[in-house]
Order: structure tokens, then sequence, then C-alpha cells
């Protein structure tokens, strides 16, 4: 329950409170670590301090009582007498809960107060088996656990001290003696240690703690300072890039607009054109063959004996050679109404009129071709494979031509190959195929791209992508 509340509280949190959250609990688990060991230690120095100081004083006080054994295995009454002092009249005994002394064979030789398990032999093992080897050894026991024989004095634990015996003619160990101790002040002075030990452990956690929220607070504020100038700054970055885009929006709706303003404008140059000096010349081709037929009998001639009627009809030849080229111009100049023709009906139208000039069957792949798009992206379109065919045709020598379009998505992409001569695409950069440049400008204008690819007596590849969800604006 407390881990599921934990999990919910915590993400509600700030920075801040996140860190004192689970600083707290990470230092509090330290502390409760370091604490614990520290707590084991001190009871581990208290309770080996406590065999070493009753280890001098039983080597000092009893040891001289029990030399007897060094010969056997009894101590004389004498001695039994002393040791019954040391535990009565004393102010150690009166710590002192049982004294025990074994023998080297195990056997208990004295037992105070409870004589009755005199002569009995115990394992030797633990630390009794240690303190015959020579070390001393202390040890905290229930007093159930102690078989001490005494319930007369108060306390449930008892410290335990097992030092051996020497006899002070070579230094052999000759007996152990065993003494039990109420554990009672010992509980007491560990009690206040690890009292004092929490509570300094507690100190330094809290100034731990107190140290690292300060520190993380002014990390916190910095932190915040930055995000708000960054959010300032996204927010300025993201209204530059939607002016951007509007900017961008509307330079692509100007260039279709200029587009289709050109077209236009190439159409009504086209009509007054052919409406203005196509007129006077077809009138005035007509008129010179008129004179032409009058003047057939006319015997005059002019400069080097060069009849009138000859040089009305030379005349009359270079009229109908200029309204040729002018009908040709026009021609070029004058898109047809393409605004209500689909997509594959502009290529099919753009096809079909350069078959028609040129005399030459272009093979067409139309492959997933939308319906419909703007007007500006269909004269592009147009005017593409127009130029693409007619320089082909011209500079490709008897070359096969083939034209692909398919739709992918957003975008239309065209490409117009023929396998002729080609040319050195290196001549685009130093001002030579104005055709080409032309295409590229008009194809970019909308927003796409243009690319062609060709080299000497390997073809010409014109390939073209264009936009489909540019929309055409109304010309006011």
């Amino acid at each position: 329950m407390f881990r599921l509340s934990l999990m919910n509280v915590f993400p509600k949190l700030s920075l801040v409170g996140r860190f004192l959250l689970a600083g707290f609990l990470v230092l509090l688990a330290g502390m409760a670590l370091v604490g614990t060991w520290v707590s084991d230690q001190i009871e581990k120095g208290v309770i080996s301090g406590t065999g070493v100081v009753t280890s001098i004083y039983l080597d000092s006080a009893v040891s001289s009582h029990l030399q007897t054994l060094a010969g056997g295995s009894r101590i004389n009454d004498a001695d039994r007498i002393a040791l019954d002092r040391i535990l009565a009249g004393t102010h150690f005994g009166e710590r002192a809960v049982a004294l025990r002394v074994w023998t080297r064979d195990g056997r208990i030789a004295y037992n105070n107060p409870d004589t009755s398990v005199e002569g009995r032999r115990d394992p030797l093992n633990g630390p009794l088996a240690a303190a015959f080897e020579g070390r001393v050894r202390t040890q905290v026991a229930d007093r159930a656990d102690a078989e001490n024989g005494s319930t007369s004095r108060q306390g449930s634990r008892l410290i335990e001290t097992f030092a051996p015996i020497r006899a002070h003619s070579d230094g052999s160990i000759i007996a152990v003696a065993g003494l039990s101790q109420t554990a009672d002040d010992l509980q007491q002075d560990l009690r206040a240690a690890q009292m004092r030990s929490w509570a300094m452990q507690a100190i330094v956690t809290l100034a731990i703690l107190a140290l690292f929220t300060t520190l993380v607070r002014r990390a916190n504020d910095t932190i915040n300072a930055q995000q708000r100038e960054l959010q300032k700054q996204v927010a300025q970055l993201t209204t530059l890039l939607a002016q951007n885009e509007q900017l961008h929006d509307r330079v692509s709706r100007a260039a279709a607009r200029t587009t289709a303003l050109n077209e236009r404008f190439l159409r009504h140059v086209a009509s007054d054109l052919h409406d203005g000096p196509g007129q006077g010349l077809a009138l005035a081709s007509m008129r010179i063959e008129s004179l032409a037929e009058v003047c057939n009998a006319c015997a005059a001639s002019v400069g080097k004996g060069d009849s009138v009627e000859k040089d009305f009809r030379t005349l009359h030849l270079a009229l109908q050679s200029a309204l040729a080229d002018l009908r040709a111009i026009l021609r070029g100049m004058h898109l047809p109404e393409i605004e209500q023709l689909s997509i594959a009906d502009t290529v099919r139208r753009a096809v079909s009129e350069h078959e028609r000039k040129c005399g030459r069957e272009v093979p067409l792949a139309l492959a997933e071709v939308p319906e419909e798009a703007s007007v500006p992206v269909k004269m592009t379109l147009f005017r593409v494979l127009q130029e693409s065919l007619a320089n082909g045709f011209r500079h490709g020598g008897r070359c096969t031509q083939r034209v692909a379009v398919s739709g992918s998505g957003n975008q239309l992409s065209v490409e117009i190959a023929d396998d002729g001569k080609g040319f050195d695409p290196r001549a685009l950069k130093t001002g030579g195929h104005l055709g080409l440049v032309g295409m590229r400008e008009r194809v970019e204008a909308l927003g796409g791209s243009f690319a062609v690819s060709s080299a000497p007596n390997r073809g010409t590849t014109v390939r073209t992508t264009l936009p489909l969800s540019r929309q055409e604006e109304n010309d006011d």
C-alpha cells in the first residue's frame, strides 16, 4: 500500500520534492545500515573489552588459587574457600553469577554456586576448546543457556568469559576458568552508546540532506530559468517558422500565379501578333502576288536586267517565308485551353502535337496519374513536355523518344528520354541551352525539381517532379 501511494505521489512532485523524497529514503536506508553496523561494532568492542578485563582479573585473583591443578585434578579446601570469598565478598562478585573451573580433561573441578555439577566432564569444543588453546573467548548467552544453576539474580542475559589458567612454574595451561556476569550494566552502556551513535547518524544525515537540498534547489532554479528562456526562444522560433511558412506559401502562390500570368501574356502577345503584323503580312503578300500578275507582261526591268515581275515574285516569297515563321512562333507561344483538361489529357495533348509536327510516334506510359492538378502545374507540365520533345527532335537527330508520367503521393514525376546524340551537361553552366534553363526555372518556381542527364552519343533524359497540392489562386 505504501509503495503504491509513493508511486502515485512521486510523479506529481517538483524536481526538488522528488530529490528530497528520494534522498530522504536513500539516506534513511544508509543511516539504518551504518547505524546497525556501528551498533554491532560497539557491542563487539564492549564485549571484547569486558572479556579482556575479566581475563586479567581471573589471572590475577583466581589463578593463584588453582595452582594445585598443575599436579592433580582437585582443588584443596583452602583454595576453594578463597574462591568462594572472591565471589561473595568483593565488588566484582556483585556482578558475577557463576564461576566454573575445568581441568585439562574437561572435568568441572569447581562450580559456584552449584556444586552438584562438579566432577562432570564437558565436551572440549567451542569457547572451552579455544581457551585450552590459549585464547580468551567472551560471548553473550541467555541465562537459560548458561547452565550456571543460579536463578536468584535478575537479568535475562549473561556475559560468559573463558580464560586459560597457566602454571606459575612453566606457563603451561593447567585449567580454564569460566566466569558468568550479568549483562544489565553492559546493556545500559550499549544502549547509551547506540543512542549516541544513532543521534550522530541522524544529525549527519539531516546535514547532508540539507546541503544537497540547497544545491539541488539552486540547480533547480537555474534549470527553471534556462527552461523559461528556452521556451521563450522556442516560442520565438515557432513564430518565425510560422511566418516563414506563410512567406514560403506566398512565394509559391506568387510563382504559380506568375506562371499563369506569363502564359496569359504570351497568349495576348500571340493574339496581337496574329491580328496585327500577321494580318498585315498576309495582306501584303496577297497584294504583291496580285501586282506580280499585273506586271507579268511588263518589259521594264530594274537593276541588272531583272524584270519587275521577278522582283515582285521575290518580295512575295520573302513575305510568305516571314509569314510562315511568324505563324510558327505564334503556335509556340499559344498554349491550348488546358484548364478543363485532366493531367493525362494534358500529357496526351502535348505528345500528340509533337507527333503531328515531327511526324514520328512517341511512346507514352501513364501510371497512377491523378485526375486533377492546379492550372499552373498543368501549364508547366505542358511546357516541359513541349520544350523537351522539341529539343530532342532538333538536336538528337533521327532518335527515338519516349515519355513516362506517374503519380506518387503528392507528386507528379515526368521523364522524357531519347537515344540521340546527347550533349555535355556542363554546357548548362556556361549559358547554353536556354530552353533547359527556362524549364528549370518554371519547375522550381512551383516547388518542383528538374534534372538533366546526358552524355555525348548516349542520349538525353529529362526528369521532373511537380507538386500536386499547390492550388491556383485567382488573379483579380
